[in-house]
């Protein structure tokens, strides 16, 4: 941890790690939604109906569940500055193949694929957490996710300009294949330029990357427990391709999918054993335990905040150009309006929670969030365009302030568990990202809206059981000695 002041407009030690980790994770999200805004172009040019449409935005979030908690495990062991550099690499690779497909298949295969960057997001937070302290924690992560969440409105900004300027059918091929140089650049950058700690400090990494540990027998089972709605996810993603949905995978490759995902369960159980089965052989240290009721209720909000944004994000630029008749470059422009607000609302989250505490602020957040989307799912064609664009900017405001309040306490939970702990929290957002793409490839848009009010509205009751991080983190170095962590 270092002593500098908190000043955004330097580019030196802490905050050049806060910069540095900001783009490269802006690029991520670039490059994870560099589609969306281009989708109608993407559709006519390889003859794609609406159902195969809706499936590459399920695809597009899909992989960065289990990626999620691969990175976070990583990133525990080898560090930052190793594991964002090799993904914003190799993930340029997918990024290319679908720049240049030419069938449904193939495009899917890629973007599946590419649902794989959206897992740098986690790297990031262990980063940042270990250059800043705990009252400046909340501010600088909500920083770094809020300035990198900005990548989507971005590209919902620009690519569709970028194809105009490259014109012709293939416009929007080179505009996404842009954005896979982009990242296959900054990843020499960010490796040059960044550590994982500042000079001196201790990089505290987990005894077994294997599974999550946990400090309780009871404890032992929640997070079992945790686990199933990331591989039910999974499952609803199969059965969505399988015959039954769009068909993508045959009846026989879909059982083949649903065993796997039943084999790797049960793999997983066994790892998280392997870990933490000392705990039912003798009691973990009262200053080495933590609560995972904690990452639970994170995990909870996330899936409602950053689940409901991802696919928001990808079906707003459709919403407003079906529900207000406007052309591809337009509704993109206008549905940016709704990333635009992460710029100051997800750091706003992160502030708000420095200054008056992580639990009331995120209460307060999460209220806002049911009614926002309420709100959301009264809007017609009926409603004035400037009108419908002020409903979303409000409503992601509460959205991206709650992920911001979110990630605010995620680092004061387990610092060498950090990682793993945001890998997890952060794949619930792709599962609420797959649930409620699911759901609208079966509604229209205002009950799409209003289920997402709806588990917002269970997020708030579940947020009544977190407790405020106080007091200090028990961390213990290579040579046995214990460092205390404030996290207040």
């Amino acid at each position: 941890m270092t002593s500098e002041k908190f000043n955004i407009f330097s580019f030196t030690g802490k905050m050049k790690v806060l910069h540095l980790s900001w783009i490269a994770f802006f690029i991520t999200f670039v490059v994870w939604f560099n589609h969306a805004p281009l989708l109608m172009a993407i559709a006519n040019s390889l003859g794609l109906e609406t159902s195969e449409v809706k499936t590459l935005l399920i695809l597009n979030v899909a992989l960065t569940i289990p990626a999620r908690v691969v990175i976070g495990m990583l990133t525990d062991r080898f560090g930052p500055r190793v594991v964002y550099s090799s993904l914003l690499a190799i993930c340029s690779i997918p990024c290319f193949m679908f720049a240049f497909a030419d069938s449904f298949v193939q495009a899917a295969v890629a973007r599946f694929m590419l649902g794989f960057i959206g897992a740098g997001f986690v790297i990031g937070i262990r980063m940042v957490s270990e250059w800043f302290p705990a009252n400046e924690l909340g501010t600088a992560e909500g920083i770094y996710g809020g300035w990198g969440n900005f990548g989507s409105a971005a590209a919902a900004f620009t690519l569709p300009a970028v194809a105009l300027w490259f014109g012709g059918e293939d416009g929007w091929r080179y505009a996404i294949a842009v954005t896979g140089v982009m990242s296959l650049l900054f990843s020499v950058v960010y490796y040059m330029n960044v550590s994982d700690t500042p000079k001196g400090s201790t990089y505290f990494k987990p005894k077994n990357i294997g599974a999550m540990e946990v400090t309780s027998k009871g404890d032992f089972f929640f997070l079992l427990f945790m686990k199933i709605p990331m591989y039910a996810a999974l499952a609803l993603l199969t059965w969505k391709l399988s015959p039954n949905g769009v068909g993508l995978l045959s009846e026989t490759t879909a059982i083949f999918c649903y065993i796997g995902l039943a084999l790797l369960f049960v793999y997983e159980v066994s790892q998280v054993w392997k870990v933490n089965k000392e705990i039912f052989e003798k009691p973990v240290p009262e200053m080495h335990q933590y609560k995972f009721k904690q990452v639970a209720v994170l995990n909870v909000l996330y899936f409602a905040t950053f689940g409901s944004e991802l696919a928001v994000v990808s079906m707003l630029p459709l919403f407003f150009a079906e529900t207000f008749t406007l052309d591809p470059v337009m509704a993109g422009m206008v549905a940016s309006a709704y990333a635009f607000m992460n710029l100051m609302s997800r750091p706003g989250g992160g502030w708000l929670s420095d200054k008056f505490g992580r639990k009331s602020t995120l209460l307060i957040l999460t209220a806002g969030l049911a009614v926002g989307y309420f709100v959301m799912s009264l809007v017609d064609s009926s409603w004035p365009l400037w009108l419908a664009v002020v409903a979303a900017m409000a409503c992601s405001f509460f959205v991206q302030s709650g992920e911001g309040a979110v990630f605010a306490a995620v680092p004061l939970i387990k610092r060498r568990l950090t990682g793993q702990i945001a890998g997890m929290t952060g794949a619930y957002g792709n599962v609420g990202a797959v649930t409620y793409l699911t759901v609208l490839s079966f509604v229209d848009y205002s009950v799409f809206f209003m289920v997402i009010a709806a588990t917002a509205v269970v997020g708030f009751i579940t947020l009544l059981f977190m407790e405020e991080p106080k007091g200090h983190i028990a961390e213990v170095r290579e040579d046995g000695s214990v460092e205390m962590i404030s996290v207040s």
